[in-house]
């Protein structure tokens, strides 16, 4: 490898901006940016702006009909057609939606080529991560799967063995589908369970389809699970996974709205978790993808308190640059906060809660603890297909 970190960033992708009432306000992906550069991050990896997807890129994951139909919608918001999943409550028409969507993508797919081919060990685009769009529909605030569309790409240009690690607590309901016939990528998903949250989907019995048995994981998470239960589970089921797939590269999915804060959904987990997370991520690249590592963002509906916060703790990892999580955050940067939101900003880097601990697998199963009985349906149902035990 050569080269430094790769952050990948067009401030044209604020665009992405589905209306004033829309929890997914594109505010929360330039206070992640100035963050960086309060925190000095931006000094230590290459700033890069990818070109927009093309056509023929879109077109790894997605179908041409419904291309057509976002330029459609996008030139004109009004005629959005609600088959597509465009126009909805969801994901709402606006002028310009092709062009930034296109532009994620392309972030997404440049942080990709540009590890493959050994231009840096690390890349990020905390735009990215829109990991609920369909081949031929927009949904969950998505319209074009960036993180499918880097696996794809990944595909295109020889890899054999791609892993992917989503930890939004959203299902990642998308890059499972594209690649549910697919052995080259095995996809692990961590999520609050498909009986409280949408997308509905995620049941530990979801393992890919015939040809590519045990190439889906997911580990459906109760709701209330917090910082212990989540890494349990996660350290529970992934590194296992990841160890025997040995990746040539690793793509991971870092949602924010895992948070306690996070208005959208029901678990309880800190900054301090998800940046736990974001280490082992780090880790496991090194171990067993040759350090090659794509790494995106996602949900995240707390954009002031949370966001800004564990994407920069992202950046920093990637950088090989952490924050310390007792940083104290450069007020400049709170102010700016309260100028664009009215808002109070957090002081610290870390929610109070670091170092995080929690127990291992090896440590004992509680036949009664229902985060036990999700780490071990996931377990159940996929290891065996590849050959572990559960």
């Amino acid at each position: 490898m050569s080269g430094r970190a790769q952050l990948m960033w067009d401030e044209a992708v604020t665009g992405y901006d589905f209306g004033r009432d829309h929890p997914m306000d594109p505010v929360r992906l330039a206070l992640t940016r100035s963050l960086v550069g309060a925190l000095g991050l931006d000094r230590e990896v290459e700033v890069v702006a990818a070109k927009a997807a093309g056509e023929s890129t879109l077109r790894l994951v997605h179908r041409e009909d419904y291309i057509e139909a976002v330029r459609a919608a996008s030139a004109d918001p009004a005629s959005a057609d609600q088959s597509y999943g465009l126009g909805t409550v969801d994901d709402p028409a606006f002028a310009g939606m092709h062009e930034v969507s296109a532009l994620i993508a392309g972030q997404s797919v440049g942080a990709a080529e540009a590890v493959w081919r050994g231009e840096t060990p690390h890349a990020v685009n905390f735009a990215g991560g829109l990991h609920h769009a369909m081949p031929g529909a927009a949904s969950g605030f998505c319209v074009y799967n960036d993180a499918a569309l880097a696996i794809a790409r990944l595909l295109e240009l020889g890899a054999e063995r791609v892993a992917y690690i989503d930890v939004d607590v959203h299902h990642g309901d998308g890059v499972q589908a594209a690649f549910w016939e697919d052995p080259r990528v095995l996809t692990i998903s961590l999520h609050e369970h498909p009986r409280t949250l949408f997308p509905q989907t995620g049941w530990p019995e979801e393992t890919g389809a015939a040809g590519a048995e045990g190439g889906a994981v997911n580990v459906a998470l109760p709701a209330g699970t917090g910082d212990a239960g989540w890494l349990r589970a996660f350290h529970s089921v992934v590194p296992e996974l990841i160890a025997d797939f040995r990746p040539q590269v690793l793509v991971t999915q870092h949602g924010a709205d895992t948070h306690f804060e996070d208005p959208l959904a029901h678990l309880a987990v800190s900054l301090d978790a998800q940046r736990a997370v974001q280490v082992a991520c780090h880790e496991l690249a090194h171990e067993y993808a040759d350090g090659r590592w794509v790494a995106l963002g996602g949900g995240g509906y707390a954009v002031v308190e949370v966001v800004p916060r564990s994407w920069t703790h992202l950046v920093g990892i990637a950088a090989e640059r952490p924050v310390d999580p007792t940083t104290m955050i450069p007020e400049g940067w709170r102010q700016e906060v309260y100028a664009r939101t009215r808002l109070p900003a957090p002081r610290r880097m870390t929610d109070g809660r670091w170092p995080v601990s929690w127990a291992g697998w090896d440590e004992g199963y509680d036949p009664a603890d229902r985060l036990d009985q999700a780490i071990l349906a996931a377990r159940r149902a996929a290891f065996p297909l590849r050959g572990l035990l559960p």
